[in-house]
């Protein structure tokens, strides 16, 4: 019988992606995949070091883990395992570290799943990292995540990525638009582009030999993908090029997801980001010019050291003003090894909660703001293959979520639709329209 490996994701769409490409490694080797919850002989979990609590989740999905298998082999890769590989190897259980070079080697490094008396750890310093590794997800949802770069030259004071994943570098866009096009004949309808920077895209052996905008073009072009999505990309990286690009092309969607951080410049002075707030209005007035209906999405840290109840409510009030779409709202918590950590003004942590609870209700409110103004409008959504009381879930282009009665008929099929109404829940309900009826 084969050997049977389980997998656990914390954190990114990045680590999603890597998951799954080690998941295709253990099968190619002759391992069966079962779901997490079940007996395993091996468990890969793959950490994250940019959320909280890093350490007890760790230690919780560790725990689960022996629960299903009491004597199963416990493997832990990820940002979290780079660095803090000594701590990670005195949790009860595990059995090897891998870092950030060695996780894509994870098969070689395996012995005969021995259980170990202590972890063996194989963990090289970051800066020996500069290979740039491909993967991307599939076979567990309707839209792939295809990685196109991983690491980050920039360093923002409260970030930990540089330490966990190494200076920024990529894959040939030959290589990336060939992995698109593997994507397309598994009958994969959205790639979701993604990467720790990926507007720096474009570095290989430490020189820039691409840009962004060529690798966006190149992928326009790949047959059989209906729809590809930009991930997180930094608002100096997003230039009127690229923007003018999606609002044309073929298959990119009028979704963007900038990371503000602050809307405060002394506060962004201090994170050490590359803009100033004015630049980031322009960007979000560029896209809303061409696009109108674009979705526009917003990382934003609360109590980052220094910030004053001023500084916020400026913030609040940028933001407030902006024809932004949604917040993903992170309250900053202290990282060693940062700058940010060491200081002074630490915000106390009752002040950093009340604020982050302010910026949830105003991403609440510029949500339904947006998708009142998408009401009785015609799009085309992309239904998701979950179902939850009776109903299933599907996004627009411009990420509109939406919810219709199951059918799994519609299940990775793209429908023309008329948006009706906003549902107790918060997503819009629809009527399906006859593709006539579309254009």
């Amino acid at each position: 019988m084969n050997k049977r490996v389980a997998f656990y994701t914390l954190g990114c769409k990045l680590n999603f992606s890597e998951t799954s490409s080690i998941g295709r490694q253990f099968k190619e080797a002759g391992y069966e995949p079962v779901p997490f919850n079940s007996p395993a002989d091996i468990y890969v979990i793959n950490t994250c070091s940019v959320t909280d609590n890093a350490d007890k989740k760790c230690r919780k999905v560790v725990k689960e883990a022996l629960k299903y298998s009491p004597n199963a082999y416990i493997t832990i890769v990820g940002c979290y395992a780079q660095l803090k590989p000594q701590e990670i190897a005195e949790i009860p259980g595990v059995d090897m570290v891998l870092g950030a070079a060695e996780k894509f080697n994870i098969i070689q490094h395996i012995n005969d799943l021995t259980k170990q008396e202590k972890a063996i750890v194989h963990n090289a310093p970051i800066d020996e990292t500069n290979q740039f590794v491909t993967a991307y997800s599939i076979g567990d949802r309707t839209r792939t995540f295809l990685k196109v770069q991983d690491g980050c030259d920039y360093s923002c004071t409260f970030c930990t990525i540089p330490l966990a994943r190494g200076a920024s570098r990529s894959g040939k866009i030959e290589d990336i638009v060939r992995q698109a096009q593997e994507i397309a004949a598994s009958g994969v309808k959205e790639i979701v582009l993604t990467g720790v920077n990926i507007g720096d895209f474009g570095i290989r052996d430490g020189k820039r030999q691409d840009r962004f905008v060529d690798l966006v073009k190149a992928l326009d072009d790949v047959e059989g993908i209906d729809r590809i999505r930009i991930s997180s990309i930094e608002p100096n990286l997003l230039t009127n090029e690229i923007i003018e690009f999606v609002s044309q092309s073929k298959r990119f969607v009028p979704h963007f997801h900038m990371p503000l951080q602050s809307g405060n410049n002394r506060i962004l002075a201090k994170m050490r980001r590359r803009y100033k707030r004015e630049l980031y209005a322009e960007r979000v007035a560029m896209i809303k010019s061409l696009m109108p209906d674009a979705c526009i999405g917003v990382d934003v840290i609360v109590g980052f050291p220094g910030e004053t109840r001023e500084d916020f409510i400026d913030t609040y009030n940028f933001i407030n003003e902006m024809d932004i779409s949604y917040l993903h709202v992170f309250t900053y918590s202290e990282r060693e090894n940062t700058i940010a950590a060491q200081m002074e003004g630490a915000v106390p942590g009752a002040q950093r909660s009340d604020r982050s609870k302010m910026l949830h209700i105003l991403s609440e409110k510029k949500r339904r703001a947006f998708y009142e103004k998408q009401l009785g409008k015609i799009g085309e959504v992309l239904f998701e293959s979950d179902e939850k009381d009776g109903y299933m879930h599907g996004f627009s282009k411009n990420y509109v979520k939406v919810r219709t009665p199951y059918d799994p008929l519609l299940v990775n099929e793209i429908v023309p639709v008329k948006f009706v109404s906003i549902s107790d829940s918060g997503e819009v309900d629809i009527e399906e329209i006859p593709e006539i009826l579309a254009h």
